[in-house]
């Protein structure tokens, strides 16, 4: 397997955004049009779409289901697509899989709950979860990453996922999120440590150089948003360098 490289969809009032450390008040919008951006990325040869309802993610709910379920009309047939934000319980999670999407990304839920999580592995397969590791102090945190949310140590919170079946985990370093300032090394290294899955690397990822360090760390991919938007990243020379396109 190659390493995967995962455009990041960051819907906000059907819009495509990114905010800066998971701070709503701190968004760039780079797009009025989800499907059309997500059409220009698999037009240029990206194979994995990551999608976050960030309204979904505040609610406890998913919240832009017309807007996904347009992604996925729009582009399903020619790429994977992971939706995260809002997805609290099995039978949502279920509906999302019955309606194309390809993977769905858990964070609060199973961190509360692992129990969630085995649930959907045990119903569609390890392959249609990944868990949503976002670590703020050494700490995997969800409630759209609001202050004062307590967490559960990252590595705890990997092994216990690992016992109920989830073998993909997408690491986040909330405070190199959609800063452009480079991913959290540290903390990477220190949970591919655990080998207990595959590490999808995000946070902070600015150049195709980022890309190499945590492939050489061992992560099996990264999420890019804010890189890809702003053309620090050539996408096109990156799919053929890491073999993703």
């Amino acid at each position: 397997m190659g390493f995967e490289i995962l455009a990041a969809l960051d819907l906000r009032g059907g819009r495509v955004v990114r905010l800066r450390r998971g701070e709503f008040d701190a968004e760039t919008v780079y797009g009025m049009d989800p499907v059309a951006t997500a059409e220009s990325l698999v037009s240029r040869g990206v194979r994995w779409l990551h999608v976050v309802d960030l309204d979904g993610a505040r609610a406890g709910r998913v919240e832009q289901s017309d807007t996904i379920a347009r992604v996925v009309a729009g582009i399903g047939a020619r790429a994977s697509i992971e939706v995260g934000g809002g997805i609290r319980d099995a039978a949502t999670a279920t509906r999302l899989l019955q309606a194309g999407v390809t993977r769905v990304v858990l964070g609060t839920g199973v961190l509360a709950d692992p129990g969630l999580a085995k649930t959907i592995v045990e119903r569609h397969g390890p392959a249609s979860v990944a868990a949503a590791i976002d670590v703020r102090h050494g700490r995997a945190v969800g409630e759209a990453w609001q202050d004062g949310a307590a967490g559960t140590p990252a590595r705890d919170a990997i092994r216990r996922l690992e016992a109920v079946g989830v073998k993909v985990f997408e690491v986040t370093g909330i405070d190199r999120d959609g800063t452009l300032e480079g991913p959290d090394l540290g903390l990477l290294a220190d949970l591919v440590e655990l080998d207990a899955g595959q590490v999808i690397a995000s946070g902070g990822i600015r150049s195709v150089d980022d890309l190499e360090r945590v492939q050489d760390l061992g992560c099996a991919g990264a999420i890019v948003g804010r890189a890809l938007y702003e053309g620090r990243i050539d996408l096109e020379e990156a799919l053929r360098r890491f073999g993703s396109g």
